[in-house]
This record gives structure tokens, C-alpha cells and sequence, in this order.
């Protein structure tokens, strides 16, 4: 198998990323894993850690179309997937497209809009296609979706919904940088008072649509044995018997955890997965799948304590 060619993929984001980057390497690779198997990630952080710039400067390394939404309480959903205007020279309705009709979507600060705006997305980030007035629209297979929220924010901020979250592959925690990350953070861009420009970085799109269907065939490939699917099951019904966990992880969950296994380990260049693939990812991918009891939640615990516990417990293949 050419692994060789998403070595090389990778490289060349990660190279081109981190000339605006500092850090945040768990996320890149969060992401990367998400751009291989065709997931979508949901990116929770503080305000200030470099979100919505990381998302900017991952989409400038490919050469796809990139859109943004800056999602707001007075967001609607037409807003979102475009609406039928009328043509008075043609005497007939045409489309006007909405800002989801691009293949790499920030949906900035997703929390901060209705349910009724974040339900438009649902069909798209399943299906990768939109219906309007009955008519439905193909966005593509490399339909890509990157969101943002702020966990602390709670004034006119909008939960998640359970049906939402099950649809993003990785749910990934942006921590603050270390000492010298920090550092070099401020070396680098302290000079700006706002969002640095990405053009000053010089970041080129180095990967472009045949390249990643290419990689993501390869990445279909690699191989799962059966004892790896067995645990994968475990680990997933783990999750609906634990007694902190109220609601345990769906069955899609799974499915995604087998594809981002394969992923992560064409990332790692080796074409078979190994149980370390899926303790790896177990957190990222079911952290946002799994409702904790009432009483966790005044015990403290939270859901990756209850994740790790699982990981645990649950016997790995040898």
C-alpha cells in the first residue's frame, strides 16, 4: 500500500500549518485524522486559544473551497443553506446559495445560535447534501465541517443537541499552550492587536481534491482484524452499562471509532490498526456521545474519567 503518499500529504500540512501555529499538535492531528476518514470536528476551547485562526490556516493547506459562519442568535437557517428567490427576467425561482455550500465549513462559535439554525446542519454533515423546498442539493464528498465553541460562556449560548453532537467524529479540547509555546506565540504574533493576517505567513495550499481522494482510498484499506472489531463493540456497550454514564454511546459511534482507527493509522504510516489506535481515540470520539447521571455531574465526574475507567477495564486484543 502507498503510505508513502499520505506521509507526505500530512507532512506538508503539518509544514505549512506551522508556519502560523504554534503548538496545538493534538488538535492538527485530530484534524488530520477527521480530513482522512471524511469527519467532522467540533473544536472547544476558551476564548484566545487560536480556534478559529488554526481552522483558517488547516483550510489555506488545501486546495478546497473554504467558507465560514459566524453563527449568531439571530442566525436562521435560510441563512445557512440559501433560500429560492425569484428571477423576474427568467419568470422562474433559482437558487441563491448559502454559505454551506463549500467543501471545507467553519461553523464559528456554533453555540451561539438557536437549535432551529444548528438543526440545518444535520443533513448536511450526515449526508453531505441540503434540502431546499423539496429539491436536494450534493455538496460533495469532501464536505468537511470544523466547528468552534466556548465552554464557559453561558449568556446567549445554545446547548448542543444530542442528534448534533453524535455527528462530529472528535470532540477536541483546546488547552492553553505550554510555557514556551506561549513564548513563541507571543515572539511570533505579538505584534498584531488583532487576528494576524494569514497571507503574512505565506501558507500554501498543498493538498488538493485528487490527493485526498487518493489518500482517503488508501485509508478504506487498511486493515481491522476481527478481534479489533470486537473490541471496538466493547468499548461502545461499555459505555451504556457504566453507572455513571446515563446514556451510553450510539451505534454509529462505532462505526466512526472503526474509520478513525483506520485513519489515525495511516496517519501513523502502518497499514493494520492496533489497539493503541483505538485507546488513543476512545476520549476525542465518545466524550461528546455520552450523557453522565445526575449524580456524577454533583460528584465532579466527568466523562473522561468515565471513558478512561472503561478503557480500563475493557480487555484490548493481544
Amino acid at each position: 500500500m502507498d503510505l508513502q503518499h499520505i506521509g507526505a500529504m500530512v507532512k506538508a500540512i503539518r509544514t505549512e500549518v506551522g508556519k502560523a501555529i504554534v503548538g496545538q499538535d493534538e488538535a492538527l492531528e485530530l484534524l488530520l485524522t477527521s480530513l482522512l476518514c471524511g469527519g467532522h470536528v467540533l473544536l472547544e476551547g476558551v476564548p484566545g486559544t487560536g480556534k478559529t485562526f488554526m481552522v483558517q490556516a488547516f483550510a489555506v493547506s488545501l486546495s478546497l473551497d473554504f467558507g465560514r459562519i459566524q453563527f449568531t442568535p439571530d442566525l436562521m437557517p435560510g441563512d445557512v443553506l440559501g433560500t429560492n428567490l425569484f428571477n423576474f427576467q427568467s419568470n422562474s425561482f433559482a437558487l441563491t446559495p448559502g454559505p454551506i455550500f463549500t467543501q471545507i465549513l467553519l461553523a464559528d462559535e456554533i453555540n451561539r445560535t438557536p437549535p432551529k439554525t444548528q438543526a440545518a446542519l444535520l443533513q448536511a454533515m450526515n449526508e453531505r447534501s441540503v434540502t431546499i423546498d423539496r429539491q436536494t442539493y450534493q455538496l460533495g464528498d469532501e464536505f468537511m465541517v470544523v466547528a468552534t465553541q466556548n465552554p464557559i460562556e453561558q449568556q446567549g449560548t445554545y446547548p448542543l443537541p444530542e442528534a448534533q453532537l453524535d455527528r462530529f467524529l472528535f470532540k477536541v479540547l483546546i488547552d492553553y499552550p505550554s510555557r514556551d509555546e506561549e513564548r513563541e506565540i507571543v515572539r511570533r504574533h505579538g505584534h498584531y492587536s488583532a487576528m494576524p493576517n494569514l497571507a503574512d505567513f505565506q501558507i500554501r495550499p498543498v493538498v488538493n481534491r485528487e490527493h485526498l481522494a487518493y489518500a482517503r482510498a488508501l485509508t478504506a484499506r487498511i486493515r481491522l482484524t476481527e478481534p479489533l472489531v470486537d473490541y471496538i463493540v466493547d468499548l461502545i456497550r461499555a459505555t451504556r452499562r457504566h453507572p455513571a454514564i446515563e446514556t451510553g454511546a450510539s451505534t454509529r459511534a462505532a462505526n466512526m471509532m472503526a474509520s478513525a482507527a483506520r485513519a489515525y493509522a495511516a496517519l501513523c504510516g502502518r497499514d493494520f490498526v492496533i489497539p493503541d489506535d483505538l485507546k488513543r481515540l476512545a476520549r476525542p470520539l465518545l466524550r461528546h456521545r455520552i450523557v453522565m447521571t445526575p449524580a456524577a455531574d454533583i460528584e465532579g465526574l466527568g466523562s473522561d474519567q468515565a471513558l478512561q475507567s472503561i478503557i480500563d477495564q475493557t480487555a484490548a486484543p493481544r
